[in-house]
């Protein structure tokens, strides 16, 4: 039987969850796994694509059953993507397992997603929208989470430790 995953991302699109899941599986010794990989890969197609061609609905349903499929086998380094906390039954698988959620603030954002329209919950007036976004979400994050790690002016390496601190997990 499986015991879940090490370690569960959460957070904003940008906010380094794939670049620090990567460092932190590399430093673990363990498999590394993205959610919107897995539903890009089962698709063939962008998450944008999706979200234009069959919209947001179908989006979130795929997400639901890459983040039930990869909870349940995966037994790494796990990032989510922006919305799946948005679930009340994905934010359920999550209980008891050591989730991490990686904060920052909208200069950060800017500075690393540029707020682009490649991102297509923020097509239109990027920085009001990843706000409202956040206002969303921000506490549906901190729900999910066992520990907040923020990330402005860090370098993913710093997030890297800092996460693994929190959770007090020790480095191979």
């Amino acid at each position: 039987m499986s015991t879940g995953p090490l370690i569960v991302l959460v957070g904003p699109m940008g906010s380094g969850k794939s670049t620090v899941g990567a460092l932190l599986a590399e430093r673990l010794g363990a498999p590394y796994r993205d959610t919107d990989a897995d539903i890009v890969a089962a698709e063939g197609r962008e998450i944008s694509d999706i979200f234009v061609e069959d919209g947001e609905e179908r989006f979130r349903a795929l997400e639901r059953e890459a983040v039930r499929a990869a909870v349940a086998e995966h037994t790494g380094v796990l990032a989510l993507g922006g919305g799946a906390v948005l679930d009340a039954g994905t934010r359920a698988l999550l209980t008891g397992l050591p989730v991490a959620y990686l904060s920052m603030d909208v200069e950060e954002a800017v500075r690393r997603v540029g707020l682009n329209t490649a991102r297509p919950l923020l097509a239109v007036n990027p920085r009001r929208q990843w706000r409202e976004l956040m206002e969303a979400r921000r506490h549906l994050y901190t729900e999910v989470a066992r520990v907040v790690v923020a990330t402005d002016d860090k370098t993913p390496e710093e997030v890297a430790d800092a996460v693994l601190d929190a959770l007090e997990l020790k480095k191979k």
